[in-house]
C-alpha cells in the first residue's frame, strides 16, 4: 500500500508556480493577484481561506481578502463582485462558500466573471471543461487528477466508481475521468439513492469518495489492489484534540488502507491539492 502525499505533492507544485511567478516579474510582467470574498466567521471556512492566502504568500502572489458579516445583503455582494470582475489588478477571485440562507450562491456564481473565475463554478467553466475545452477547472477535481498523474496512477480503461453527485466534486470529477486525455475510464456515479453501491464499489480499480459521510466506505466495499482517494473532511467531535474536534474522511481508513494499492489519508491527502489546484488556476488567470 503506498499512501499518496498530498501536502508534499501540493508543495512541490507551489514551489515550481513560485518559480514561475519569479520569472513573469523579472521580465516585466505583473504579479498574479487573487482576491477571496469571506462571509461571516464559519470555522471551516476561516481555515480554508488562511491557507488559501498562505499559499499565494508560497507563490509569490498579491492576494486580497475581502470580509463580510453575516448580515451583509445580496445586493451588496453582487455589486462588490461587479466591482472585482472590473478590477484590471484582480486576475483571479473567489467567494467562500457556503454563504448564509439569504444569498443566491448560484445567483453569486453566476456574477462572477468566467474569466476571473478560478474555483471553476460558472456553468460556462463547467460547460468547456465537459467539452474539454480550455478553462478554469474546479480545484478539488482538478487536484484530484494531478494526484493521480503525480504518482503515475493508470487510470485509462479502469472501472472509476464516484460516490456524490455535487456540482462542487462529483458531477465535474465524473466529466475529467471520463474523457479521453484525461481519467479515460470507464465511470459510475453512486449517491444516496443508488441500489446497488456496494455492489459497484466492489467492481471498481478506482473509488472517489466524496460522499460527506464519515467512514462511509468500508473494507467490504473495497476490492484488493483498489486506487482509494478520499474527498471527506467532516470535523467530528474528539475532546482529546486542542480544538476540540478532528478531521474526518469518508473512508474507514484504517481497515480499508491494507486492501489499497494507493489511497488518500485525511487530512493530507486531498485537502493541499485543492488549494494548489486554485494557485495553478490563479497563475494561469494571470497569463492570459
Amino acid at each position: 500500500m503506498t499512501l499518496i502525499d498530498g501536502k508534499k505533492t501540493a508543495a512541490e507544485i507551489k514551489l515550481g508556480i513560485a518559480e514561475k511567478v519569479q520569472e513573469i516579474i523579472a521580465n516585466g510582467g505583473k504579479r498574479p493577484h487573487l482576491a477571496a470574498i469571506l462571509v461571516g466567521h464559519d470555522g471551516g471556512s476561516e481555515t480554508y481561506v488562511a491557507n488559501k492566502v498562505k499559499a499565494c504568500e508560497e507563490c509569490g502572489f498579491k492576494s486580497t481578502l475581502i470580509r463580510y458579516e453575516n448580515d451583509v445583503t445580496e445586493a451588496e455582494l453582487l455589486d462588490k463582485i461587479q466591482e472585482l470582475n472590473h478590477d484590471d489588478d484582480i486576475d483571479g477571485f473567489i467567494v467562500q462558500l457556503p454563504l448564509p440562507r439569504h444569498i443566491s450562491e448560484q445567483k453569486v456564481i453566476e456574477t462572477i466573471d468566467p474569466d476571473k473565475d478560478v474555483d471553476g463554478f460558472h456553468p460556462v467553466n463547467v460547460g468547456k471543461m465537459a467539452l474539454g475545452l480550455p478553462c478554469f477547472i474546479s480545484a478539488t477535481p482538478n487536484g484530484i487528477v494531478e494526484l493521480l498523474r503525480h504518482y503515475h496512477i493508470e487510470t485509462s480503461g479502469k472501472k472509476c466508481v464516484i460516490l456524490g453527485r455535487s456540482n462542487i466534486v462529483g458531477k465535474p470529477m465524473a466529466q475529467l475521468m471520463i474523457q479521453k486525455h484525461i481519467g479515460d475510464s470507464t465511470v459510475t456515479v453512486c449517491h444516496s439513492h443508488s441500489k446497488t453501491l456496494k455492489e459497484e464499489c466492489r467492481q471498481a480499480d478506482i473509488i472517489i469518495a466524496a460522499i460527506g459521510q464519515p467512514e462511509f466506505v468500508t473494507a467490504d466495499m473495497v476490492k484488493e489492489g483498489a486506487v482509494v482517494i478520499d474527498v471527506g473532511t467532516t470535523r467530528v467531535p474528539d475532546a482529546t484534540r486542542p480544538k476540540g474536534f478532528r478531521l474526518c474522511g469518508d473512508v474507514k481508513f484504517d481497515e480499508v488502507a491494507p486492501k489499497c494499492s494507493y489511497i488518500t489519508p485525511v487530512p493530507g491527502g486531498v485537502g493541499p491539492m485543492t488549494i494548489c489546484s486554485l494557485m495553478m488556476n490563479t497563475l494561469k488567470a494571470g497569463t492570459k
